[in-house]
């Protein structure tokens, strides 16, 4: 059994998806947080409340509301259309086009979210968010060079508060055009803001695995398999690291997780061929 290089990427996803959907609803109901009250010549203001939001925008809102709460129950021909009766409404409506661009790009449809996620842009060329997954984008077509430059371009955001996701979604994309080393060290910056995240957590274990420094690997892997986000692949990569290191009760004991709770995995098939090397 051969293994991505990147296992855990379908985890991503997830973790990329729901940050993202957590901005648009803060962004759809923002109205009312605008609290500084100051305008754009400096000078104090009155504060930005709920009644200020224009009649168009707070119905287009609604509808991207019901859009995200039928695109999380996976509900997405729903959700798709009432993001287009948002759209219909407010077609200036930035933050419609940044959830049609996830959806599609989770039903694979690269050329619609493309499209949607550079609307996106054009409207609100300030979102970060939209530019990170336009780069996720461009990495899942291989586009390398073209997902790097907006990962780049993010990252130069001072005011960029997600820098952990972005740093692991480069790292993992780097992994992808086969640079290891850049890759390494895009997920140790990730590592540095969000110590906790198993994604980041299993690559930097079978990177470090990989080239033979199996104590670091042993560190990060043994994090995360202490966890309750452990799963087949972090615990057959941990068996392989403990094997390597000749620690034979921590291996057996691994081995043993992985055979009772992901006994039918490609994973614990492996073990029982003693394929330790595939």
């Amino acid at each position: 059994m051969r293994s991505s290089p990147i296992g855990w990427l379908k985890v991503l996803f997830g973790y990329l998806f729901a940050s993202a959907l957590g901005f648009l609803i803060v962004g759809a109901v923002g109205c009312a947080s605008k609290l500084d009250g100051v305008s754009k010549d400096g000078s104090r203001s009155e504060i930005v409340t709920d009644s200020d939001e224009p009649e168009v925008r707070r119905r287009a809102r609604i509808r991207l509301e019901l859009a995200v709460g039928y695109f999380e129950q996976g509900q997405t021909t729903i959700a798709l259309d009432e993001l287009k009766q948002s759209l219909a409404t407010d077609p200036e409506y930035a933050e419609a086009y940044s959830l049609r661009g996830l959806i599609y790009m989770r039903l694979n449809d690269f050329r619609f979210a493309e499209e949607s996620f550079k609307k996106a842009m054009a409207l609100n060329p300030q979102d970060s968010n939209v530019v990170h997954n336009l780069g996720w984008l461009m990495c899942l077509q291989a586009r390398y060079p073209e997902s790097f430059e907006l990962f780049f371009k993010v990252l130069s955001n001072p005011q960029y508060g997600e820098r952990a996701k972005t740093y692991r979604a480069l790292g993992l994309c780097q992994l992808r055009a086969g640079l290891r080393v850049e890759a390494e060290a895009s997920l140790l910056k990730s590592h540095e803001f969000d110590a906790a995240n198993p994604v980041t957590a299993y690559n930097l274990a079978k990177l470090m695995f990989q080239r033979g420094d199996l104590v670091r690997a042993q560190f990060y892997v043994r994090r995360l398999n202490n966890s309750e986000l452990a799963n087949a692949e972090s615990l057959w990569l941990g068996v392989k690291v403990e094997r390597r290191i000749e620690n034979r009760d921590a291996m057996l004991q691994l081995a043993a997780q992985l055979m009772k709770r992901f006994p039918q995995s490609n994973e614990a098939a492996a073990y029982q061929r003693g394929s330790f090397d595939e």
